[in-house]
């Protein structure tokens, strides 16, 4: 039987790798996204629905979560979708920092508060994107680095709680990804081969994950490229 993966961020980037990943590997995949323009590909796939969907409208939001798990068993949440902002805290926006922590860290919990008693039945797994910045300084990205702290914090706590009913609770912490989440910075990851990740590493971060023995949960899991390189917009 199919198991069935609930996405965040699933039009692109990270997230749109992952659910091809998934796709590989028999799962039935629920992709929650605002755009899919640019995946075509994905959404042609019959293993995967489509949920065009703000993630910010909690209202919506939770009424589309009790639509898909309603009489169906749920085996995996990605919390993929993220957002970042850039710059000296005084200059960003009280709009970008509200976003961010929305987005980046109340979205994850309000998905694994609805979701936590479908993946205690299933014995399921939930797997968060955060960021290497959750463990380190991060000037001219100290809000963004705050709420991948608070959804490294949040993991951490949730597998403790939730342990004992046979879910798994994991963090990924990718470094510096090919992905348009620098849009808008004035920087973006280093376009040289072995400086850089690309989408695909982390999704094949996630089916390692996957098929590790279920005796063991790995709860956090660094990726980094070879070299560590930026470049600067031009």
């Amino acid at each position: 039987m199919a198991r069935t993966a609930i996405v965040t961020g699933a039009s692109s980037g990270i997230g749109k790798a992952i659910c091809q990943a998934l796709s590989d590997m028999d799962y039935e995949i629920y992709g929650i996204g605002r755009d899919f323009s640019d995946a075509q590909e994905l959404i042609s796939n019959p293993s995967f629905h489509k949920v065009e969907l703000d993630l910010l409208k909690t209202n919506e939001l939770e009424q589309e979560i009790r639509s898909i798990s309603k009489g169906k068993t749920i085996n995996l949440l990605v919390n993929c979708a993220g957002v970042g902002y850039y710059g000296l805290h005084e200059e960003l926006s009280t709009k970008s920092i509200s976003e961010m922590v929305r987005t980046n860290l109340e979205v994850p919990l309000l998905l694994s508060n609805l979701l936590l008693r479908k993946l205690k039945e299933s014995h399921g797994m939930i797997l968060n994107i955060a960021s290497v910045t959750a463990s380190q300084s991060n000037p001219h990205g100290a809000a963004y680095g705050a709420t991948k702290a608070g959804l490294q914090s949040f993991a951490r706590s949730l597998w403790d709680e939730a342990r004992k009913y046979g879910v798994k609770v994991t963090t990924i912490l990718p470094d510096m990804t090919d992905t348009n989440l620098y849009r808008n910075a004035d920087f973006e990851a280093s376009k040289e081969e072995n400086a850089r990740l690309l989408p695909q590493d982390i999704a094949d971060a996630v089916k390692y994950i996957l098929q590790a023995d279920p005796h063991m949960t790995i709860t956090e899991f660094t990726v980094r490229p070879q070299l560590h390189r930026i470049e600067k917009k031009q």
